[in-house]
């Protein structure tokens, strides 16, 4: 199949590619246009020469239509995806996550693309109203990022009810592993401590999160699109299990063999009303649909992610936010 990826030089997204071409796809990279022509994480790829990649805006109609033409499947990935930015910058958000979602709709629709797989958050439920949370939990932004990926997300399915576009909403829960920026709380975490920092700086400690390994999400979004099934249906990807802030904190430095304490730092803390206190995944839904489930257990996926980071330190630094 001849399949675009948006956002490919991405952390998520730059797993799917190398994923998909090592089934044999044929695959063209949609990455943002910037001066140096850097492909983001795609330019330390091992397929590097077997690319075909667009550079572009996500907001741009045009460059994006061209992407688009003469592919049978898109995943769309593209996005502006850090919370604490989004209340810098709502308005950012709004035009990349929606009016680009839109543009990759538009013109999937209107060049009568086969499949159309598009990337949600479990952000847009809110804090957990019931635990496990499944698809037909309450929708509740309380970030601006959230409340973008939720437009998105109807905008999306509303194609697929409009227009008969196979479209399927792919939600996962929080993604970790290689690549991830360090504006994500594992990375966060993890750079810090490998700095030799014997105190580290976070936010609040007491929210829970689902935490999948990026490989686990990148099978699902695969096994999402293979599945006729999954046809304007929306679905979870988590692994069922949550971790505090807290906790991740003990289980990350008792892996990485350190002692540390915690500190509170004002602007890592979310508006009160904006933090999201618990999130956990009922991914049975996409299970009985497609036969997905989660693979690598949370000490598994931690291993191999600090190793990662221990490898490319040089990319992280620790002692700076990152909005």
């Amino acid at each position: 199949m001849k399949i675009l990826v948006t956002g490919a030089g991405g952390f998520i997204a730059s797993h799917l590619v190398e994923a998909l071409l090592e089934k044999g796809h044929d695959v063209r990279a949609f990455v943002r246009y910037n001066s140096s022509n850097s492909w983001g994480w795609l330019e330390r790829s091992r397929y590097r020469d077997q690319l075909d990649v667009v550079a572009g805006d996500i907001r741009d109609y045009d460059i994006v239509r061209s992407a688009v033409r003469g592919c049978d499947l898109v995943f769309h990935l593209a996005a502006l995806v850090g919370i604490p930015y989004s209340y810098v910058s709502p308005l950012a958000y709004v035009r990349t996550n929606v009016e680009g979602t839109y543009n990759v709709l538009h013109a999937c629709l209107d060049l009568q693309v086969g499949r159309v797989i598009h990337t949600s958050t479990s952000e847009i439920y809110g804090t957990a109203q019931y635990v496990p949370i499944d698809e037909s939990h309450p929708v509740n932004p309380q970030s601006p990022y959230a409340a973008s990926k939720s437009g998105a997300d109807q905008l999306a399915i509303s194609y697929y009810r409009s227009f008969d576009l196979p479209v399927t909403v792919v939600r996962p829960f929080n993604t970790y592993g290689p690549r991830q920026s360090a504006r994500a709380i594992i990375p966060t975490i993890m750079s810090q401590m490998l700095e030799g920092r014997c105190k580290i700086s976070l936010g609040n400690l007491t929210p829970t999160r689902d935490l999948t390994f990026v490989s686990d999400t990148v099978s699902g979004f695969i096994a999402a699109a293979e599945s006729s099934k999954t046809v304007g249906e929306v679905v979870n990807l988590g692994t069922g299990s949550e971790i505090s802030i807290g906790d991740l904190v003990n289980k990350i430095a008792n892996i990485l063999g350190v002692e540390v304490a915690v500190e509170t730092e004002k602007q890592r803390l979310r508006p009160p009303k904006s933090e999201v206190e618990r999130l956990l995944s009922n991914p049975s839904k996409m299970c009985s649909l497609t036969g997905w489930s989660a693979k690598v257990s949370l000490d598994e996926g931690l291993r191999i992610t600090a190793d990662w980071i221990r490898e490319n330190r040089f990319l992280y630094k620790g002692h700076i936010y990152n909005v």
